[in-house]
């Protein structure tokens, strides 16, 4: 079957039945891409779903204003959520998707998505569901823009990018690409946090010195 070689990375593509999984193997095309590039940007339409089986893709919006903010993240084994509402509506992308990493993907063209959303239940649930839980992502990070508090919000970005230790490399501006605000503000915050002796900070790097109160922060939303 020679359909193991990916699709059993996925979950919800491993429990199609053996036909659809065939189809879909046939149909489908790998695509490698480095890291930072776009794979898609505002106004260009989708002709293939994309399956991730490695790598990371960082999908981003930019307002009117210039100001970009991370929308989520596809990693591996996942797809796309924005490609599958375009190619749904037949609409083009309105934001970009960079790649963080290496990425090896696998395109499925819009013939065999349309045709299995419209003769294969059990793929159509699939994407209906993996959208559904995408979109409760989405309302998540609409609603800690408008109304988290930032020290908040930038405790608990801090702590998810220092998992592996107590130093990350980023800066102002990826910080504040990140929470969907400016880099004044997180300028601001992060000089607050250094005075309060929670932080250290150099050129394109933070320490975490206290990573307890930091966590304590993060939590009291």
């Amino acid at each position: 079957m020679t359909y193991t070689v990916w699709i059993e990375q996925f979950q919800g593509l491993s429990t199609l039945p053996e036909n659809v999984k065939q189809y879909l193997v046939d149909e489908s095309k790998v695509m490698h891409v480095p890291a930072g590039k776009a794979v898609f940007g505002p106004g260009a339409v989708p002709d293939s779903l994309l399956f991730l089986l490695n790598g990371r893709v960082r999908v981003q919006q930019t307002s009117e204003s210039g100001r970009d903010i991370v929308l989520y993240r596809v990693e591996a084994g996942e797809s796309c959520v924005l490609t599958t509402a375009c190619l749904l509506a037949h609409e083009p992308y309105s934001a970009e998707g960079i790649t963080e990493t290496e990425v090896t993907a696998i395109a499925i063209p819009r013939r065999a998505f349309d045709r299995l959303m419209a003769s294969s239940r059990e793929f159509r649930e699939i994407v209906l569901t993996a959208y559904a839980r995408r979109i409760t992502d989405l309302f998540r990070v609409i609603d800690e823009v408008a109304f988290g508090r930032i020290d908040v919000r930038l405790a608990s970005r801090l702590l998810t990018l220092a998992i592996t230790g107590d130093e990350l490399a980023t800066t102002h501006q990826q910080l504040a690409t990140e929470l969907g605000t400016a880099r004044e503000v997180i300028s601001r915050v992060l000089h607050d946090f250094q005075k309060r002796g929670l932080i250290a900070q150099s050129r394109g790097k933070i320490t975490l010195l206290e990573r307890g109160k930091i966590e304590r922060l993060a939590e009291s939303a």
